[in-house]
């Protein structure tokens, strides 16, 4: 029997599967050709390292491929319950550390560039190394744009819902979690939930997406929920991120406080260099910046800076017996 090997980390409380054996090859082409030809002839193996009994709904993985940009340092592809995204900032964050720890980049202090290409495009880790060893990472990321401001939608339960969405490697809509009558620290987590999952689901349907890259961008990931504030003055702004299958980043999202730094540019309410905190539902921290603005097609848009600490947790070797249906892979929705 085949085994799969990988190597568990986390970001701020976010997990991260990290393939390190076992995958078949995985054909030439671009970053989006292996993510389609991955999604289609090779998604029994997501559902095995994600679903239980070996993982879990709210799990994340990594799969490491050949870079196809010249300058690219690794590839990755990103999986989780629902299927693949296009960018992961938390993943980001872990794999500069992995890079450097494992020797993928020849590790350089005080300071260790890791360029990793993306389904979304390359994102650049700078890695922190004293002594050696990796430390805190930040990212800069693919340009990130405030696709639409002051929408609304009726939410059966909830009345008039107001938010923007806003893309940071992936599309995100962005509301304030008071419109829902939720409260960060008193309200359940389940709340949080249901409430950005019924976002999600009317906003895919009433809000056509494009990116001026690639149709495969062009898609709703998930819903951010906010709790006021806008980081300044160490004073942390709260967020929790629902995406894919209505699966709950512990962390505070990379790509989400990216799509959250070019809204608040947008709106006129971050200048560039600005350093802002961002707090998970776990209290979990990342920092967060506009390094510089850019153009993205016929967007203004902006480069983030988004940066945290990662820590591994584990290591595996997975395996599956013939007739274990069930280790194929189930959740318990």
């Amino acid at each position: 029997m085949d085994t799969l090997s990988v190597i568990d980390m986390h970001t701020g409380g976010e997990p991260l599967r990290i393939v390190t054996g076992g995958y078949p090859s995985i054909p030439s082409g671009t970053i989006l050709q292996k993510r389609a030809h991955v999604r289609d002839h090779l998604d029994h193996l997501r559902r095995m390292l994600m679903f239980e009994p070996r993982g879990h709904y709210d799990m994340y993985g990594a799969l490491l491929v050949e870079p196809n940009l010249p300058g690219a340092d690794l590839a990755v592809l990103f999986m989780h319950n629902e299927g693949y995204s296009t960018m992961c900032g938390h993943a980001i964050i872990a794999l500069g550390r992995y890079a450097v720890d494992q020797g993928l980049v020849p590790a350089r202090e005080p300071m260790t560039i890791v360029n990793i290409e993306c389904p979304c495009g390359l994102v650049v880790a700078s890695v922190e190394v004293e002594d050696g060893k990796a430390g805190s990472v930040s990212f800069e990321s693919v340009p990130a744009f405030l696709f639409a401001r002051d929408l609304s939608v009726d939410l059966p339960g909830h009345g008039k819902i107001a938010f923007d969405i806003a893309y940071g490697g992936a599309f995100y809509a962005l509301a304030d979690c008071q419109q829902f009558g939720l409260d960060f620290g008193k309200s359940r987590a389940r709340d949080f939930v249901d409430a950005a999952t019924a976002l999600t689901q009317q906003v895919k349907r009433d809000f056509p997406l494009s990116h001026p890259d690639h149709d495969d961008l062009a898609f709703l990931y998930g819903s951010i929920l906010t709790g006021g504030g806008d980081g300044s003055s160490g004073i942390a702004s709260k967020n929790v991120c629902v995406f894919a299958e209505a699966e709950v980043d512990r962390s505070p999202t990379g790509s989400g406080v990216t799509a959250r730094l070019a809204a608040m540019h947008a709106r006129g309410e971050l200048a560039v260099g600005e350093t802002r905190l961002f707090e998970s539902i776990v209290c979990s921290r990342f920092t967060g910046a506009v390094a510089r603005t850019t153009q993205a097609g016929p967007h203004e848009a902006i480069v983030a800076r988004v940066g945290g600490r990662a820590f591994y947790s584990g290591r595996a070797e997975f395996f599956l017996e013939e007739d274990d249906e069930l280790g194929r892979g189930f959740l318990v929705v």
